[in-house]
C-alpha cells in the first residue's frame, strides 16, 4: 500500500528530492529527464503541472514513461517522450529550465564521449537553468578502482564505468561558466562504488 509521500513523489532519487525540499526548482517550468528509465524522477513534476519531456536509449523505458505520463499528466503530448541520445537531443537549444541526468554520464565510452553528452545537455538549458546530475565517481575510493584507460575504471562492485573526480568536475564547472548550486556531494556505498551529485546553474 502506497503512502502519501510515495503518491506525491514516487520512487524519486533521494538527492533530487533534497533539491525539491530546498525549493531549488520552483521557478522551473520546462523539465527534461535525460535517461529517464521508467520515469521514477518525474512523478512529482508530472503531477504538479510542469511541462515534462524525457528521453532514453531504451524504447521500453520511453514506453513506461509515456504510460506514467498518460496517468499523471494526460494533457502532455506523446511527442514529449522520445528515444534519443544525450549527445543528440531532438530539442532546440536553450529550451529547458531544468535537465535531470541521473546515472547516465558514467556510461561515457571515453572523455570525448563524456564531453559530447555533457555539452549536448548543457546547450539545451536556458540561461539561468539547472543541470542536476548524478554520476559515478572515484571520490573516496581512489585506491580501490582499476584504471582501464580512456577514463573508464573497474569498480569494486564488478562494474565498469567512466569515473570523474572532484578536480575534473570543478574544471567542467569553470569551463561551462556554470555555478555550483551547492558543494559537490558523494555517497560511498560500502566502498563498492561512489555516486556523486553535481548541481549546476547556467549563467544568465
Amino acid at each position: 500500500m502506497s503512502t502519501p509521500l510515495q503518491e506525491a513523489f514516487g520512487d524519486i532519487d533521494i538527492y533530487l528530492f533534497d533539491q525539491l525540499l530546498k525549493n531549488r526548482f520552483q521557478d522551473c517550468h520546462r523539465v527534461l529527464d535525460v535517461g529517464c528509465g521508467s520515469g521514477r524522477n518525474l512523478w512529482y513534476f508530472l503531477q504538479q503541472g510542469f511541462e515534462v519531456f524525457a528521453v532514453d536509449l531504451s524504447p521500453e523505458a520511453v514506453a513506461q514513461t509515456k504510460n506514467l505520463a498518460s496517468r499523471l499528466a494526460p494533457s502532455l503530448p506523446e511527442a514529449n517522450f522520445q528515444v534519443a541520445l544525450a549527445e543528440a537531443l531532438p530539442f532546440a537549444n536553450a529550451s529547458f529550465d531544468l535537465i535531470i541526468s541521473s546515472a547516465v554520464l558514467h556510461f561515457a565510452r571515453n572523455p570525448a564521449h563524456f564531453d559530447l553528452m555533457l555539452m549536448g545537455m548543457w546547450q539545451k538549458l536556458k540561461p539561468g537553468g539547472f543541470l542536476f546530475a548524478r554520476l559515478a565517481s572515484s571520490i573516496g575510493i581512489e585506491s580501490l578502482v582499476t584504471d582501464l584507460g580512456n577514463g573508464r575504471y573497474l569498480l569494486p562492485d564488478g562494474s565498469e564505468r567512466f569515473l570523474v573526480d572532484e578536480k575534473r568536475l570543478l574544471e567542467y564547472t569553470q569551463n561551462l561558466r556554470g555555478r555550483l548550486v551547492e558543494p559537490i556531494k558523494t555517497t560511498n556505498v560500502q566502498n563498492l562504488r561512489c555516486m556523486t551529485t553535481w548541481v549546476l546553474q547556467k549563467s544568465a
